[in-house]
């Protein structure tokens, strides 16, 4: 029976996602959990929506840089969900919930993370796309979610993972996990590019 082998990198996930925090330990990967303050998450009016998530997530990066250890690995990520030239960022309160959610309706948006994987000697960053088709909402679809699921704390105002997605979603092209903030398949194909994780007999 194959095992999990591991390099000696200190992994730290720079990210208080609850969401992102479960996927990373779905790899069996050990890894802390650190967060820094009050890191300036603006980027240039002119950044395609396209690169805007990895144009933060290299910021968070380069910000953990100036406190990393020798001998740890940094990840970061940032979600952006797109729709048409217009990028959705978390819902200021219900109104700006049901908002997003009719703007998603009936339409294919784009959901967005960059990643950046950094070390003193590694530095990977890359960004995933998921296209994500909803079925046309009902004003007491959106209504019953916003009320009950409150997802405020999610960009584009929505959980792929919860009620909304389990009635609302009608296809996907791409990574499911990317869309819940974590492209967790392209950070194990990274993690073993660099040889942190090895599978052995």
């Amino acid at each position: 029976m194959g095992e999990l082998r591991m390099k000696s990198y200190n992994i730290i996930l720079a990210s208080n996602s609850p969401r992102r925090k479960e996927l990373l330990s779905r790899l069996g990967v050990p890894f802390e959990v650190r967060v820094l303050k009050d890191i300036d998450e603006s980027y240039p009016a002119d950044t395609p929506v396209s690169e805007v998530a990895l144009y933060i997530a290299g910021k968070k990066a380069d910000a953990y840089r100036q406190v990393m250890g020798e001998d740890e690995l940094i990840i970061t990520a940032d979600t952006v969900v797109i729709v048409g030239d217009e990028i959705l960022g978390k819902p200021a309160d219900a109104a700006d919930a049901r908002r997003m959610l009719k703007a998603l309706s009936g339409r294919t948006h784009q959901v967005t993370t960059g990643v950046c994987m950094v070390a003193k000697d590694q530095d990977r960053r890359f960004s995933v796309t998921t296209d994500v088709t909803f079925k046309q909402l009902t004003d007491e679809e959106i209504g019953y979610y916003i009320q009950t699921f409150k997802p405020y704390d999610k960009a584009g105002a929505y959980g792929i993972q919860e009620w909304i997605g389990c009635i609302g979603v009608t296809g996907l092209n791409g990574s499911y996990y990317n869309v819940m903030g974590l492209p967790i398949q392209r950070i194990y194909q990274v993690l073993k590019s660099l040889g942190v994780m090895t599978m052995c007999e």
